[in-house]
């Protein structure tokens, strides 16, 4: 059985209303009271019936969202969808990023609470015992962006590992064998999907192959690190596939460097499809995520309180670093 309010009010010792008051914010509730009840209806997992009904109020107009990261074209984008929508719909936006730390992540979610009517966060930690029960508000409708599966929160997520499984497959028919990946961060569950998309796709073109990983930690530097060891192995690859697009434009950075063709000794992709991608020379061959619209569907399917359309796959854009005729796109 669901739990209600009564069922929080109860287990706190307050009247009804009380709770009421306490989980909306209001300021005649004694701060030691509004403490006792929050602290119960996220024990008790306490999620009022639709939710999104506290949307409609608008007591604060105010969004949260909650980044890993503001550095970067990728979040960029993604706040760029957000804000779009936000306009349109006449709302502000309180933005915090947490930099990879579970503690920064789970201060900023709480310290959004009574600021904000709703969450949007996209979280490393969803899948650690007790980390979203600890962070966010049972009372607070929230939406998880990329952040893989969550019992009892809304998720909209982008289909890394397909992305990953195309791009191989068309590495693969361009007649390369010796294909290197620089993986993301691995507390991120679309480096995670996009590892698993590689090593899924390299084992059953070539089974039995090695596969042959690099750490990246999804930024320009670590994909340029990434390159310089590729370029100092015994037997360079023929083609790399990096988890992101800034990674992908380090490594290319560091092949221009050293002299190395791309794509007539080396070929290259990346993932996203990031608005850098398509002017660089030669063009990044890349996995397009539409960013924005990742971002916009997020927000949408926080106010309108329900999934919200799916996120549509990537698609493969084919552009010269990775050898094919651009014709090839699709």
């Amino acid at each position: 059985m669901s739990v209600t309010i009564k069922d929080v009010a109860r287990e706190a010792n307050v009247s009804v209303a009380t709770v009421s008051r306490a989980l909306n914010g209001h300021e005649n509730v004694a701060e030691e009271v509004r403490k006792r009840v929050l602290g119960v209806a996220d024990r008790l997992r306490y999620s009022p019936h639709h939710a999104a009904r506290s949307l409609s109020s608008r007591r604060t107009q105010t969004i949260g969202v909650v980044l890993p990261d503001l550095y970067g074209e990728f979040f960029s984008e993604l706040m760029r969808g957000i804000d779009q929508v936000a306009r349109e719909r006449g709302l502000h936006l309180l933005v915090s990023s947490y930099h990879g730390n579970p503690e920064e992540q789970g201060a900023a979610l709480r310290a959004m609470r009574g600021r904000v009517d709703g969450l949007l966060v996209m979280s490393p930690f969803v899948g650690e015992r007790g980390f979203l029960e600890q962070s966010l508000s049972a009372a607070l409708p929230a939406v998880l962006i990329n952040s893989g599966a969550a019992e009892g929160h809304r998720t909209l997520n982008v289909d890394s590992y397909g992305g990953a499984l195309s791009m191989m497959q068309h590495l693969l028919q361009g007649g390369h064998r010796r294909i290197a990946f620089i993986a993301g961060p691995d507390d991120n569950h679309d480096a995670r999907e996009r590892l698993r998309g590689y090593r899924d796709a390299l084992e059953r073109a070539l089974p039995g192959t090695a596969p042959w990983v690099l750490q990246g930690d999804f930024d320009e530097a670590s994909g340029h690190r990434a390159g310089g060891e590729l370029l100092r192995a015994a037997q360079r690859p023929d083609a790399v596939f990096a988890a992101n697009d800034m990674m992908a434009l380090g490594c290319l950075f560091a092949f221009n460097q050293a002299g190395v063709a791309v794509p007539g000794q080396i070929a290259l992709a990346g993932f996203d499809d990031i608005p850098l991608a398509r002017y660089v020379h030669p063009g990044l061959t890349t996995m397009r995520v539409d960013i924005a619209d990742l971002g916009g569907r997020a927000l949408r399917a926080l106010l309108d309180g329900n999934g919200g359309d799916p996120a549509p796959g990537p698609r493969l854009m084919v552009r010269e670093s990775s050898g094919a005729s651009p014709e090839a796109a699709r």
